[in-house]
């Protein structure tokens, strides 16, 4: 328990070198700095280190240490459990590491700690070259890659954690180390899927693909069509070219352009589409699941830049509102599970709530559950029940709604959880998490950070001597 009355105060005193911004609690930027994008997290740290650099992060690592003070990392700050932050400790803020250098003869990317996807797409794209990420654009780099990666060109190209090069990383002891596939062999092992467990990640260097103008946006149909569609989607999508990827959705239609207005407010399920290539391509690839479906209310496919379909979810979810979500990996759905979604994805609770089951198999299936941290490379989705609403007083309701769908489903599902869309649900289901890789992920956890200094996380408690 730290002594000092003043973590600010005493940091301003004893990091004379500091480069970057520190703020407490009585300065007049604080309440902007301590905000994140869950508004139902309400957390004040006391010293906010807004780092300019490695050698930055190394200084307050070890003020931290030094006034036992507990330690979050802030990247892009969308950790829907709020593990970006803590409450009375130091929180390290990584939002001015924001370089992006993309070197398209090498195809790669080299990326700061601090960025979100929309600043690496928009550099990319500029090469019509893209890596895989998620599918809101302001999300963080740092948070997403860390927990694994999964988004619009997962079939085709893996997992985030599968084009990850190599990473500059701060450890627990204020080391800065270069780790790849030959330096810290163990460490980018376990990066890849552990989380922020090791270290402070302030750069990341990424493999780019060819992923200019996609082919991409949402077919809807009625809620009511949900059980019949979904029955189609199952047994289609793993069978579709690796090409195609597209996500299961249920929400509610925002009543505003581009949609129609005849389906304004419509509760509806869908799925979300991005080909790698071209129209007629397209066209071609959904065709099975088209002519085996009932005629949607929306067909929303067409040529934009893979930018813009990353951003397309951007101005629905702004920061600021209440979230709260459960997750699950998903082997099958059988009849049963295909019920349940049809009833409880046609209840969304507000119009910002929302199902999505994204489809890991393609290419993520080609590496096997030892390779990196992330181990269910056997699963084929990748669910979530994300319950969103602007308004506090909606937020034991969709509290209520994601608990409830997600509870009604567990049973069938493949036991653990996708780490970047879990809440603190306990030690029992990281480990759940993580299978037969949690104990090499201790044991390094051990060599790495033994005092479980990085642990407002998935925590990924240090193996025992």
């Amino acid at each position: 328990m730290t002594t000092i009355d003043s973590p600010a105060d005493a940091a301003r005193s004893e990091l004379n070198d500091f480069q970057g911004q520190l703020i407490g609690p009585d300065d007049p930027d604080y309440a902007g700095a301590r905000t994140v994008y869950n508004a139902m997290i309400e957390r004040r740290p006391a010293l906010i280190a807004r780092c300019a650099g490695a050698a930055d992060v190394c200084a307050a690592i070890g003020f931290a240490r030094r006034h036992e003070l507990l330690l979050a990392v802030r990247g892009g700050a969308h950790n829907g459990a709020g593990l970006g932050t803590c409450e009375g400790g130091v929180v390290i803020d990584l939002s001015l590491l924001r370089e992006v250098e993309v070197d398209p003869d090498a195809r790669t990317v080299r990326v700061g700690g601090g960025c979100t996807w929309a600043e690496v797409d928009r550099a990319t794209g500029e090469h019509g070259l893209a890596t895989p990420s998620g599918i809101i654009s302001t999300t963080g780099v740092g948070g997403l890659t860390l927990g694994g990666g999964v988004g619009h060109l997962t079939r085709k190209y893996g997992l985030t954690i599968d084009n990850l090069l190599e990473a500059e990383i701060v450890l627990a002891d204020g080391q800065t180390v270069r780790t790849d596939a030959a330096e810290h062999p163990d460490l980018f092992w376990a990066i890849r899927g552990g989380g922020g467990n090791f270290g402070v990640v302030t750069s990341f260097t990424f493999r780019l693909h060819d992923a200019g103008t996609v082919i991409g946006g949402p077919t809807f149909w009625a809620a009511e069509d949900a059980a019949e569609v979904l029955s189609v989607y199952r047994e289609f999508i793993g069978s579709a070219p690796r090409e195609l990827n597209g996500f299961f959705a249920f929400h509610v239609v925002p009543p505003a352009p581009p949609f129609p207005e005849a389906i304004h407010l419509r509760n509806v399920c869908g799925v979300v589409w991005c080909y790698l290539g071209s129209e007629e391509g397209a066209a071609k690839a959904i065709a099975p699941l088209m002519s085996s479906v009932p005629e949607p209310l929306l067909q929303g496919i067409h040529p934009l830049p893979h930018a813009m379909l990353q951003g397309a979810f951007d101005g629905i979810y702004p920061a600021g509102d209440q979230w709260y979500w459960r997750a699950d990996f998903v082997n099958e759905i059988p009849d049963e599970a295909v019920e349940v979604h049809a009833r409880l994805g046609a209840a969304l609770p507000t119009m910002k709530s929302g199902m999505h089951m994204y489809p890991i198999d393609g290419a993520a299936h080609d590496h096997s559950p030892t390779d990196t941290a992330w181990s269910f490379r056997d699963a084929n989705w990748a669910s979530v029940f994300v319950g969103v609403d602007p308004d506090p007083a909606n937020a034991e309701i969709i509290r209520d709604w994601a608990i409830d769908y997600h509870e009604s489903l567990h049973p069938y599902s493949a036991g653990g959880a996708y780490v970047n869309m879990m809440m603190d649900e306990g030690q029992d289901r990281v480990r759940a998490s993580y299978r037969d890789n949690y104990d090499r992920l201790a044991r390094i956890k051990r060599a790495y950070d033994p005092d479980n200094v990085f642990r407002v996380n998935q925590n990924i408690r240090p193996a025992e001597h």
